[in-house]
């Protein structure tokens, strides 16, 4: 059973996700180049999502498997906050597009198996 701390970091995980998809819905690239306000929020709701990441329990993070990739995001979350200027905006973008929704479903099915305590 997961803790209480890690259940709240994934649900922090998952609205941040939700945040990410709503704000870049429709977009294509060449949109999200254009807006800066977005490319900054999803940077933003990107590096809250690798603290959240940070603070789930280590021995936690064994039991959510490949499906929550604890140690890339803690990776991403370095460049975000220490390599930002020489981050690729196409990468962002893919990753807000292809990996967060792929993350906040993992982290959805983990709260959802029972493997938390329901808090």
């Amino acid at each position: 059973m997961l803790s209480e701390r890690t259940t709240d970091r994934l649900r922090d995980i998952i609205e941040d996700a939700r945040r990410i998809k709503a704000f870049i819905d429709g977009m294509t690239l060449d949109d999200f180049l254009a807006s800066e306000k977005t490319l900054f929020a999803v940077e933003r709701l990107l590096q809250r999502i690798t603290e959240a990441a940070i603070q789930i329990d280590p021995s936690d993070a064994a039991l959510l498997g490949r499906d929550l990739p604890i140690d890339k995001m803690r990776g991403l979350g370095n460049r975000l906050r220490h390599e930002y200027r020489d981050l690729n905006r196409a990468v962002v973008f893919e990753i807000a597009r292809l990996d967060v929704p792929a993350l906040a479903v993992a982290a959805e099915t983990a709260i959802e198996s029972g493997m938390t305590d329901g808090n």
